[in-house]
């Protein structure tokens, strides 16, 4: 019997071997199958201090209420601690980085994190603050405005530019200029911490309602969460996925803020940062 041999140039070979020493197993492209569904656009909403029980069917949220009829709804969500700092640290970056409270970190950090991993891989990150006095500020609080530095993880890392970190006002109005990932973060009157449900789903629906519709028909995505509980139900929050990229569902995986950062990062094969590694990308996806 006739024995076949095939010869590989060593050109074609190490270009082989340094892709398989080199290339990441989640930047390959179609090995992951969440990046598939990549949206265009995500943007990241973030309430305070409510449980699931005191959202989820409240008629003073309408507008929040459509959107977990909409999207794909988590209704075995969990924070990851209290208080408030901690658990924005742990969605944006996967750790803490060792703060536990909500004072102004004593130090910047240059661990992973989603914007680096975003913007080091080709795509676009922005946090817009409603209240931010302007772009780029530090302070802790600016108590005309109701911007509280606690509920702006990016600031403090060295990694991320100080152009990134942006006032609400500078939401863009055309959507298609939206960075690839943006959050937002409503004030203190606005975010449920110091104002009502109703103010709260009000200002969602004034400020958020019109991406919401342009997202439909543009390929892109909204994430409204929660940083915890009020201390009441096991920090289990209310959190939802809406775009035409995702299932109209009842999720009941069990998921916390590191699920959403690890779904992010699966969707636009970045690196994973913190534990996130070590969680499971959301199952909501239509492809």
């Amino acid at each position: 019997m006739k024995k076949w041999t095939f010869k590989i140039p060593i050109a074609v070979l190490g270009s082989l071997v340094f892709s398989s020493l080199f290339h990441s197993p989640n930047h390959a492209a179609g090995e992951n199958p969440l990046q598939q569904a990549q949206p265009d656009h995500i943007v990241i909403v973030i309430e305070e201090n409510h449980a699931y029980r005191q959202i989820v069917g409240n008629s003073s949220a309408p507008f929040m209420n459509q959107l977990f009829k909409e999207g794909a709804s988590l209704t075995n969500h969990y924070a990851t601690r209290h208080p408030s700092q901690p658990n924005y640290l742990d969605l944006f970056s996967g750790s803490t980085q060792g703060v536990t409270d909500d004072k102004t970190p004593k130090q910047t950090f240059q661990a992973d994190n989603l914007a680096a991993e975003l913007i080091r891989h080709g795509f676009t990150f922005a946090g817009y603050s409603e209240g931010l006095p302007k772009a780029g500020f530090n302070g802790a609080y600016d108590l005309k405005t109701g911007y509280a530095r606690k509920h702006n993880p990016w600031v403090n890392f060295t990694n991320v530019p100080a152009s990134a970190n942006l006032p609400f006002s500078s939401f863009p109005q055309d959507y298609s200029k939206l960075p690839t990932v943006s959050f937002v973060i409503p004030n203190l009157m606005h975010d449920l911490h110091d104002g009502t449900v109703k103010e709260a789903d009000d200002w969602l629906k004034s400020n958020l309602s019109g991406y919401v519709m342009w997202a439909k028909k543009h390929n892109s995505m909204l994430i409204l969460t929660w940083d915890e509980d009020d201390f009441s139900a096991r920090n289990k929050i209310p959190t939802v996925l809406a775009g035409p990229m995702v299932k109209t569902m009842k999720v009941t995986q069990k998921s916390n803020h590191y699920s959403i950062l690890r779904t992010i990062e699966d969707l636009y094969g970045l690196p994973y940062a913190g534990h996130s590694k070590q969680s499971k990308a959301l199952n909501v996806f239509k492809r």
